[in-house]
């Protein structure tokens, strides 16, 4: 069976990553196709396979500055000619599950999320842009037309997989559409449970805005107890601003899977103040053993046990995580209950699962 895998774009190392390099290695002669990418990000884990992008990739600039070319990514991803293929797999939060398939070929979407900067987050993504109101009206109309395009692109899919119940009910509501659930491949067995605990606290991952990093250093700054802060992004800069002479927070940058393996093996707990889809870095940190203090909305309530394997706060706010914190201080937890919890999300029970899913499809699809 000749399979074609279709991703939004490679420019970055997120959970969508994650999932296209264990569909990749689940189907191992499949060509891969997406707007564009990164020539080391795609070297690193994709390196021998055939990947086909779009015109974006060779135009001046489309790499570095992919979001400017936005507006031009539903042609650019309709140009692709899957008509070779016997069934296709997109992996998608954005434009790739618009491709155009022949009524003899089943498409099969792994649905991220519907385009947040389309759907919920529509109105949020323009207040936090830093343009002024003239450019902010001009994005606001691209915004418009793209997600009619959506819509669209979305009837165009066959068969629709969610991350999370979360996303699933996005799906509901956004385009219509019923969905399964299968939770996305976290690779738990490389990660084990430490012996002992540190002292300090943790929080990582992509140093964007809407994780809301900024609200832990905000508290931590207050409370003086010691916090470790991985990975790189946008909001790095500004988050150092904010913790200046504070000693208790260190910021480490990007570090190793091997590294960040260890930090969450010594760590007191793991924070999560963000409302994630799924959210992949709290599994990994449940992997090592260890709790997680989590924003108790999205994707954490169906990873988090409240009292097992961590605790929630409530509002997104200093007071609500202040009050969870101590709260947190006057627990324990089992490092084997944790452990297990993490298990549940393993990358085997993935392939099981996703094989399952696409079997059951494709015998529908044939007795259509």
């Amino acid at each position: 069976m000749k399979v074609a895998l279709v991703h939004d774009h490679l420019a970055q190392d997120g959970g969508a990553e994650r999932v296209l390099r264990v569909l990749a290695e689940m189907y191992p002669s499949a060509d891969i196709y997406t707007l564009l990418y990164e020539r080391r990000q795609a070297d690193k884990y994709f390196s021998g396979r055939v990947i086909k992008t779009s015109f974006i990739q060779r135009v001046p600039g489309g790499v570095k500055h992919y979001q400017w070319f936005l507006p031009w990514m539903p042609l650019a991803v309709e140009f692709f000619d899957l008509s070779d293929y016997d069934l296709v797999i997109s992996d998608a939060s954005a434009f790739a599950k618009g491709v155009i398939t022949t009524i003899d070929v089943p498409h099969i979407c792994y649905c991220h999320t519907p385009t947040r900067y389309l759907w919920d987050y529509t109105h949020r993504y323009i207040a936090e842009l830093k343009y002024n109101k003239f450019i902010k009206k001009i994005v606001s109309l691209c915004l418009n037309y793209l997600r009619v395009w959506d819509y669209q692109a979305a009837s165009r899919v066959d068969y629709f997989v969610a991350n999370s119940q979360l996303v699933q009910k996005r799906i509901k509501k956004y385009y219509t559409r019923q969905s399964e659930v299968i939770y996305p491949p976290v690779e738990v067995d490389n990660f084990k449970v430490g012996e002992g605990e540190g002292e300090y606290f943790l929080i990582g991952g992509r140093v964007v805005t809407y994780k809301r990093f900024d609200l832990v250093v905000e508290v931590f700054r207050e409370l003086g107890w010691p916090l470790k802060i991985f990975g790189d992004g946008i909001d790095l800069s500004r988050l150092k601003k904010m913790a200046k002479g504070a000693h208790n927070i260190e910021f480490l940058g990007r570090v190793s899977d091997s590294e960040k393996a260890e930090l969450y093996q010594h760590c007191r707990a793991f924070l999560n103040p963000q409302e994630e889809d799924f959210g992949i870095t709290v599994v990994e940190a449940m992997a090592c053993g260890r709790p997680v203090i989590a924003y108790g909305r999205g994707g954490a309530l169906e990873t988090v046990v409240d009292g097992k394997t961590g605790v929630f706060f409530q509002e997104q706010n200093k007071e609500s995580l202040i009050k969870a914190l101590h709260d947190f201080k006057q627990l324990s937890f089992d490092t084997s209950v944790i452990r297990c919890q993490a298990e549940k999300f393993s990358r085997q029970n993935f392939e099981v699962q996703f094989r399952d899913f696409v079997e059951r499809a494709l015998n529908d699809f044939r007795s259509r």
